[in-house]
Formats: structure tokens, C-alpha cells, sequence
């Protein structure tokens, strides 16, 4: 184990070496060579301190092969000898200090004239007082580190140079010393990432160590008072937090944080950055000292994903304010096509030289950005004869703070320089790019549109996520009950059938894809290797919940053998995996399947009624009766007999279930249980990102933006959100937004005047789209709408919706999949049609429409030619992939070409609504706080007596979303609802 750390600060500059008066325990192991243990022991010890060793000789050789022992002892005798020509290789000077390391923290130290140095923060490993080699103050061959841990600018050295050999951190005179240490010690890491850490460590001289709160007082001070004036960035590091899987709301422990004021601040030295050691420099109590700073609204911050960070530090009870820049949000907003290459990462954004570009940087230091810690600190796992495995590992937070201290300093040290560096170049790029509104060219840049909404709507995020949503657990352990018995049925419901056809399938595991596929495709050829195919039966392990006994077993085995073989008919499957295999995915099990549920009795199928008028028994008459087979998939005609046709597509219908089933449980009704993703008030705080390409939000931590569509949430998972005893719901939605947007964007005359009317919209498209539809709406044969009058149970004749379903439906889809870009070809796939009768539909479609045809042509021109399309509010998409020249990337770019101003001007339109009511004073004096947006859906709580009230002022705000008015020519539909939880209110 690597100890903390010794730390010395020499004030002359003349001396070349410190000398060792030793004999450690390790060394008197070295002369032990007459046992097992004692020699494994010095392969632990040695191996430990970096040697490259033979591997550990077995017990057998060394007690009982003299020739093996033999050779083992002349290695280790080498080692030894290698280790003594060493230390004598240099020549050593004559004054000494011999630093004496006891069990107490504070060394003994015996001084000799001109060598005045101090020890800070000593910790030694052995129980015993033990002296260790200094060699250009590098302990050798001992690969512990000696860190610097000096901000003394006075520290000077004739030819001083950084050194840092596998995790060692110690000033080295001569590269003869430096080549000599490499040859002893075992490389667990590589030549490039020791370059790397030496580069990293290059900027310690700039940064203030403050590790005690007298000191934490006086630069706190300068902060808010000399320097308050400045930009500065902020940055956490963390522990006891799984980052993937936890929230930080309520998770986690500030082990350090970082603030770069920029080369202006001087907090002594020349130093203008600071890090702050909270974990061993007074905790929370040291936090508190920086309280001022963080809480201060005038004081500007910059973060990179300033929700993680604010989470954290508000954890220890004092809010963050001045909040001024997200530089992970200003590369969004500069190019949003780096999602999907490069990333927003701050190592991938400070280390892309075009990013940086505009940045003011030291060409000498900064051009290394921010840094991994798997690069700086990541090791790979030494074997046991000391050379380095494949397994990387990097020591806990707290652990690289305390013992990889100068690495670990100016790692986090470097996060707030890099993200300082960062906005500077960020905010250069977005104030060179002109701001259009609709269309129309601003007096302004995107930096102008960063700072005037999405600076404010980051806070917004941020805040909502820290308000979370109560969750109703007792309510969710009761449809986990639930689902987990139905899902069980269905289980059975498929062995049964299986088993017909396979007796072991009684026993089968049904989410296992290998056993579904020899069950159901067994012989099946791969369709890319002929030669290779399904096996028609095979044997396969499952647990033996039965405990069945086996031969000569005198307990049952945990595993039990059970042999599957194919169903023996051949189901014809169109979905297969990238390596060839017929498909057992949802979709695929859903196609052999058809539109049928997982219950199937045979009787019921021939509708048959066996009870008479009184209850009793009726008379089956022996007639023939026919059953509509449409609604079965492509299962049922592989089989003999429509009966067993029938059967097997309920059958695996029965599997679909299992599978919808368990995404419930395993993606919303399990996960909502957990303590990770809550905080102290048992409210679950997702994270709410905008890191989409079109800038929608996304929720994860958990998906709350992923709910099951209500005709699917069979356990009604939307119940489990509720509000506060005392509090209530407000879920207000906005009405076909983004047709809505469509009909703005395009000026489409027809689609206009149908919003205008008001009434069924996707009923409107389908009477303009089919002649023999608008002949019978104009001769009152159907009615577009109907609204009941007092006494009426149903209207005078049907309904359009109702008499000419089929249409309405394909009407309905092409007036969301064509503003989505969706082609023939795509339609005649989700149809069941040649793409001929799909593109006559799409004709019909535009026939009445088109100006959204000419607006699409001239969005797929501009997209070409520009390279980008934008939304209402002048957000770009960039297309970098548009030169690639692949009919793939062609025809990716034209649909998003189309969807984007689509889409993502029904994200600007969100974002301005959700400004507009978290900048309401009347809301905020009611007691009303945003707390989620899922798509075009925003939920709110407060109190329950001014729900009503609160509710007018959301649909006013979320109607005139622009200060107050709607500039768009077409009225915005707002629906809202108040309820005690999320599914009351849908």
C-alpha cells in the first residue's frame, strides 16, 4: 500500500544529495534467505517497491530442490547486489542529514549546517522506527513518493527538474540519476503517460495550496473583496458518489475544489490559482470559510456541468448564486454536432486545438487541457513477477489526494484553469456568429442569445432538479408485486405451449436468446454463413429450483441439464442480428406474434355464447364458424392447423408480455424505489440535460422523460408521482406543437386555416387529402366534429373519425412523420404496402400543402450548402458529415434538415414557456415551482388552495411565450390539469 506523503522544503541551492544512515526491515530481509516465508515475504517487499522479479519460487523447489533454491537465492542475491551498486553509483557528498521516521507523525530530524528543511504531513507504513536512502531526495529503491508539497517560492536548484518515476514526485539533479532509478524500478506506467504527468505537474508553481482554515480566511477575503470583480472558475472533486448511477443531491463528499481567477489575480507568489484542500484541511468547516464566495450573486462563476458541482457544495447547506456560464452548454450552443464525435467533455473540448483557438494561452502550459484521471493516475496491476498486466486501477479520491498529492493537485487544479480557458474561447466563437430570429438577422451574437436564454434556463434546470418529484414508494412495491405475479403467468403461459413441442422447455429460461432461438429456429442457416446454422436440439444449463436429484449426487446441484430442441416448424422471421442470426428482439417476437394478447381460449376465439338468457348451459349448434385470422402474425401459418396456429401466436404473445413486463420493472418500477437516485426527502432528482442535437431536454438518473405511453403503462407507473401533503399537481401540455410550428415555419395556407378552425385536425387532413371524404362531409353524410347538446347521447350521423377510420389514421401519420422527414419508403414499411401506394398517399398528403413541400426543398438545399439548419430562435445544427459522401449521410442530413427547425423550435418554444413562468412573481408568491418538462409537458407543484389560479397563469404564460405575446401565426393550444398525481392529471 502507498502511505501519504513526506514533503521537504530545502531553502539552498548548493547541495546535491542527502544521504541515508539505513538499515530498513525490508534490507534486513534481504540477508534472510533460509525460509519460505521469509522469501516470500521479500518477494512482497521487493515486488512492492517496483523490481522486476522472478516469479515467486513454489514451496516445493525451495524446500525440497536444491538446484531450484539454489537459483532462487542467486536471483535475489543479484537483486541485492543491484540495489548496493546503486546507492554507491553516486558520489555522495560529505555533510549528511539523517531523517529518522518513528510510529508518531513528526519526524525526527538531525540538522547539519546550511541544510535547513521541513517535513510536513510525514506518515511511514512500518510500526518501527525506520530510515530510509535519500538520493537527490528520491528514496531508492523504496518507489514511495516524496512530494513537494511547497508553495515556497524561495525553493531554488541548480539544474532542478521535476521527476516522476511510477508515481514518485521528488527533484532530481542529473538524467544519469533519473535513467539509474528507471533501471531498478518496475514501469507499472507508460514512457508517454510519465511525460504526461510531468507536463500536468509543470503548473504547480501557479497554483496556492490553502490547507488550513486560518489561511482559507485570507484568501476567501481577496475573493469577495480584491478580486470580486473578475471571472472565475469553479470546479469539485468528489467522493462516495457512484457518478453514473447516484444523484448528487444529497450524494457525495467534497474532497477538493479548484478556482482559476484567470493571470490577473495574484493570491501570492504570482499564484492565481487556488485549491482547496477540504478532506484533511477542516472539512465542512472549511467550506463555510468559502461560503461568502459561492453564495454572492455579484461575483461571476463559471462551471463545467454546473449541475454537478452546484448539487454538491449546496449539500453542505448554503446555496450557489452568481452563476454566470455553463461551458458545456456554450459548445452545445457553438456546435451540437459534437455529440456524436468529439464529445462535451471538458478533456475533449480544452484538448481540440479548434475549440481552443480562441483561448489565451500559455502555448508552454495550457495546451495540454484538462487530463483524465485514468491518463494520469490510471496503473495497470503488476503480476506476480513484477511486470505490468492488462488491468487498469486508480486508487480512490481520497487515497490520490493524500498520496499522489502534487499530481493530484494540479489534475484538479487544471479542471478550473481549462474551463476558465475554455468559456474564453467559447465566447469568442459564439460572438462571431450572427443571432437570427425566425429568419431575421439580430443585432446580436449567440453568445447575446446564450446569455439571454440559455444562461438563465441552465439555472432553471438546476434548480428543478434540486426540487425532484415525491414518489409514492409504498404505491410501487405494491405494482412491483403485481407485475412480478403477471409476469410469472405469462412465463407459464409460454412453457406450456413450449413444452408441447420440447418437454424440457417446462424448465427453460425464456430470456435467454440462445435457448429461444434453437426453441424456435432450430436448423435455421446463418444468413450470412450458409455453412453455419442453429442446432436442432442442445443441452443447456438452467438453476434447479425443482432440487432434482441426480445420479450419484447425494444433494441437489444448484444447475440442472435440461435438453432444448426446435418446435420443428419453420417460422418465417424478416429481422435478424448484425452477426446473422434470426431475431428474438421485442419487435421480431412481436411480428411472428401479431395483434393478439397472451390469453387465448379456443372458445372464446369461436365466440360462442354458453349460457342461455336464464344462466344456464347452452346448446352448441354443430356449425361452422368463422374467425377473423387477420390480427395473427406471420406464426400462424407455419403450423398444420389454424388452431395450432392460433395457439402459438398467443404463445409468444405471452413471451412479448414477459419482455414489456420486465422493462417496466427493470426501467421505471424498480428504479424509482432506490435511494441513488433520491435525495434525504425521499423526492427523486433526475438530471435534466439539453444535450441533444436539436436541443430538447433529456432526463436520466432516472429516465423520467421515458414513461411508458398511457395506453401501455398497464401498472399506471405515472400514479407513483405525487405531490406534497397539503400541495398539488399542475401537468399543462401543449396541443400538436410542433404541427403547429410546421404550419409557422412554412406558411402552409391549408394547415393555417385547419388550426384556425379549430376542431380534429388529423380529421381535416384526411377530408382534404381523399375527394370521396370531402364529398361526404359536404352532404352532412359524416360529421369533422361533434359537440353533444344537453338530451344528446350520440350524433345525428358518424363521425369522419369513426366512418372513415383507416384514412384518418394514415392521414394522422403523415402529418407527424412527414414533418419528421419520413419517406415512401419508411411509410410503406409501417403500412404494409408497396412504396408506389405509400408515395400516392404522400402525394395526396402534399397535394393540399404545398408550401411544406417548397420549405422542406429549400431546408435540404440549405443544409447542403451551409452546412446547417437552424430553429425559430437561430439555434444551429451543424452537419460535418456532409462531405462524406455516403448515400447513408445523405439521406441522414435531408431528414434532419427537416426535422431540426421542427423539432427544435418546439424545444425553443418549451424553453422560453418555462422562463416565462419561473420568472413569474405571482407563481412564486403562490408557492409554485417547476418541477420536470418531459417533451412538450411541463409539471408544477404548490400549494392545493391556489392550484386554480396557478393553473390560468401557466396556460397564459405557456400561450404567450414570448415576453408575454405570441409572435407566431398560429394560436399555441395549451392543456392543463391539477391533480394529486402525474396519471390523475393526463
Amino acid at each position: 500500500m502507498v502511505h501519504p506523503i513526506t514533503v521537504m522544503k530545502f531553502s539552498t541551492a548548493s547541495y546535491n544529495m542527502l544521504e541515508v544512515t539505513n538499515q530498513t526491515r525490508q534490507e534486513e530481509e534481504l540477508s534472510s534467505l533460509s525460509s519460505y516465508d521469509n522469501q516470500v515475504r521479500l518477494m512482497k517487499c521487493l515486488g512492492s517497491r517496483g523490481y522486476r522479479l522472478p516469479k515467486t519460487p513454489s514451496r516445493r523447489k525451495l524446500s525440497g530442490d536444491e538446484t531450484g533454491w539454489a537459483e532462487a537465492s542467486y536471483k535475489l542475491t543479484q537483486i541485492r547486489m543491484e540495489m548496493h551498486a546503486l546507492d554507491k553509483s553516486s558520489s555522495y557528498p560529505s555533510n549528511t542529514n539523517t531523517i529518522a521516521f518513528s510510529n508518531s507523525k513528526k519526524p525526527t530530524i538531525s540538522e547539519n549546517e546550511g541544510h535547513n528543511f521541513m517535513l510536513q504531513d510525514l506518515h511511514e507504513p512500518d510500526s518501527s522506527s525506520v530510515q530510509h536512502s535519500i538520493l537527490n531526495s528520491k528514496v531508492l529503491p523504496d518507489t514511495e513518493r516524496v512530494d513537494t508539497e511547497s508553495n515556497d517560492s524561495s525553493l531554488e536548484f541548480s539544474e532542478e527538474k521535476i521527476d516522476r518515476v511510477n508515481g514518485n514526485h521528488s527533484l532530481a539533479t542529473t538524467a544519469k540519476d533519473k535513467t539509474q532509478a528507471k533501471s531498478a524500478v518496475a514501469m507499472i506506467r507508460s514512457d508517454e503517460q510519465l511525460k504526461l504527468r510531468d507536463r500536468l505537474c509543470s503548473i504547480y508553481e501557479d497554483i496556492l495550496v490553502v490547507n488550513n482554515l486560518s489561511h482559507a480566511e485570507e484568501v476567501a477575503k481577496m475573493l469577495t473583496v480584491n478580486y470580486r470583480h473578475l471571472i472565475h472558475a469553479c470546479d469539485t472533486e468528489v467522493s462516495k458518489i457512484d457518478v453514473k448511477q447516484e444523484t448528487p443531491v444529497d450524494h457525495g463528499e467534497i474532497v477538493c475544489f479548484s478556482i482559476y481567477s484567470g493571470p490577473e489575480a495574484d493570491f501570492g507568489g504570482g499564484k492565481s490559482c487556488i485549491w482547496v484542500d477540504v478532506l484533511d484541511g477542516g472539512g465542512e468547516e472549511m467550506l463555510n470559510k468559502f461560503a461568502n464566495f459561492f453564495q454572492d450573486p455579484s461575483i461571476k462563476k463559471v462551471w463545467h456541468n454546473y449541475s454537478f458541482d452546484c448539487h454538491v457544495i449546496q449539500n453542505y447547506g448554503f446555496k450557489v448564486s452568481g452563476f454566470h456560464a455553463d461551458t458545456m452548454h456554450m459548445a452545445r450552443l457553438w456546435d451540437s454536432s459534437r455529440r456524436w464525435v468529439g464529445g462535451y467533455s471538458l478533456e475533449a473540448l480544452s484538448g481540440d486545438k479548434d475549440v481552443m483557438s480562441r483561448a489565451k494561452l500559455n502555448l508552454e502550459k495550457d495546451l495540454i487541457g484538462k487530463v483524465s484521471m485514468t491518463t494520469i493516475f490510471g496503473q495497470k496491476k503488476a503480476k506476480i513477477d513484477g511486470s505490468a498486466g492488462k488491468m487498469v486501477t486508480i486508487a480512490p479520491v481520497e487515497v490520490l489526494q493524500r498520496e499522489e498529492r502534487i499530481p493530484w493537485i494540479c489534475y484538479s487544479a487544471l479542471d478550473a484553469r481549462s474551463t476558465l480557458k475554455l468559456y474564453e474561447s467559447l465566447k469568442s466563437h459564439l460572438s462571431d456568429l450572427p443571432w437570427k430570429l425566425d429568419g431575421e438577422l439580430l443585432h446580436g451574437s449567440m453568445f447575446d442569445f446564450y446569455e439571454k436564454y440559455w444562461q438563465p434556463f441552465s439555472e432553471l434546470l438546476v434548480k428543478m432538479e434540486s426540487e425532484g418529484m415525491l414518489v409514492d414508494r409504498l404505491y410501487l412495491q405494491d405494482i412491483e408485486k403485481v407485475a412480478k405475479e403477471e409476469q410469472e403467468v405469462a412465463v407459464n403461459r409460454f412453457r406450456k405451449w413450449a413444452s408441447k413441442y420440447c418437454p424440457d422447455a417446462k424448465y427453460m429460461n425464456v430470456g435467454s436468446d440462445a435457448q429461444l432461438r434453437v426453441l424456435l429456429f432450430g436448423g435455421t442457416a446463418n444468413r450470412k454463413n450458409h455453412n453455419e446454422a442453429i442446432p436442432t436440439e442442445r443441452i443447456f444449463k438452467v438453476p434447479n429450483v425443482d432440487k432434482v436429484l441426480e445420479e450419484g449426487k447425494k444433494t441437489p446441484l444448484k444447475l440442472r441439464a435440461i435438453k432444448l430442441n426446435s418446435i420443428g416448424y419453420n417460422l418465417n422471421v424478416d429481422m435478424h442480428t448484425a452477426s446473422g442470426w434470426p431475431s428474438v428482439s421485442g419487435a421480431a417476437l412481436k411480428a411472428l406474434a401479431g395483434k393478439v394478447s397472451a390469453e387465448y381460449d379456443f372458445i372464446e376465439a369461436l365466440n360462442i355464447d354458453l349460457e342461455d338468457e336464464d344462466g344456464k348451459p347452452s346448446e352448441i349448434e354443430d356449425e361452422p364458424v368463422e374467425i377473423d385470422n387477420s390480427a395473427y402474425g406471420t406464426a400462424f401459418a407455419a403450423f398444420p392447423t389454424e388452431e395450432e396456429g392460433r395457439e402459438a401466436c398467443h404463445a409468444i404473445a405471452a413471451l412479448c408480455e414477459v419482455c414489456s413486463i420486465d422493462s417496466l420493472i427493470s426501467n421505471f418500477i424498480l428504479p424509482l424505489q432506490g435511494h441513488n437516485i433520491s435525495g434525504k426527502d425521499l423526492r427523486v432528482h433526475c438530471s435534466i440535460n439539453i444535450n441533444t442535437e436539436t436541443g430538447r431536454l433529456s432526463a436520466r438518473r432516472p429516465s423520467l422523460q421515458n414513461q411508458p405511453a398511457l395506453e401501455k403503462d398497464r401498472y399506471k407507473i405515472r400514479q407513483a408521482f405525487i405531490a406534497a401533503p397539503g400541495n398539488s399537481l399542475i401537468v399543462a401540455d401543449y396541443g400538436q406543437l410542433e404541427l403547429r410550428l410546421l404550419a409557422h415555419l412554412t406558411n402552409c395556407k391549408s394547415m393555417l386555416e385547419a388550426f384556425e378552425a379549430g376542431g380534429d385536425f388529423h380529421s381535416r387532413t384526411a377530408m382534404n387529402m381523399y375527394p370521396y371524404i370531402r364529398e361526404a362531409v359536404h352532404k352532412k353524410e359524416v360529421l369533422l366534429e361533434w359537440h353533444p347538446q344537453p338530451g344528446e347521447d350520440k350524433p345525428p350521423v358518424p363521425l369522419l373519425k369513426d366512418a372513415f377510420a383507416s384514412e384518418r389514421r394514415k392521414a394522422k401519420m403523415l402529418n407527424f412523420s412527414i414533418a419528421y422527414g419520413k419517406t415512401p419508403q419508411g411509410l410503406s414499411k409501417d403500412w404494409k404496402v408497396s412504396v408506389k401506394e405509400a408515395k400516392n398517399t404522400v402525394d395526396l398528403w402534399y397535394n393540399d400543402r404545398k408550401e411544406v413541400l417548397r420549405w422542406q426543398q429549400k431546408r435540404k438545399k440549405e443544409a447542403f450548402e451551409f452546412g446547417c439548419v437552424y430553429t425559430l430562435l437561430g439555434r444551429a445544427r451543424q452537419f460535418p458529415e456532409i462531405n462524406q459522401g455516403q448515400n447513408y449521410y445523405k439521406g441522414h442530413i435531408e431528414r434532419a434538415a427537416i426535422n431540426t427547425p421542427v423539432q427544435g423550435s418546439a424545444a425553443d418554444v418549451a424553453m422560453l414557456a418555462m422562463l416565462e413562468i419561473s420568472n413569474n412573481k405571482q407563481l412564486k408568491e403562490l408557492g409554485w415551482k417547476l418541477l420536470l418538462q418531459v417533451h412538450d409537458e411541463v409539471i408544477l407543484e404548490g400549494p392545493k388552495e391556489s392550484a386554480e389560479v396557478a393553473k390560468a397563469i401557466v396556460i397564459e404564460c405557456m400561450s404567450k411565450p414570448f415576453n408575454g405575446k405570441n409572435i407566431l401565426k398560429v394560436a399555441l393550444s395549451v392543456d392543463a390539469k391539477c391533480a394529486q398525481n402525474w396519471y390523475a392529471a393526463k
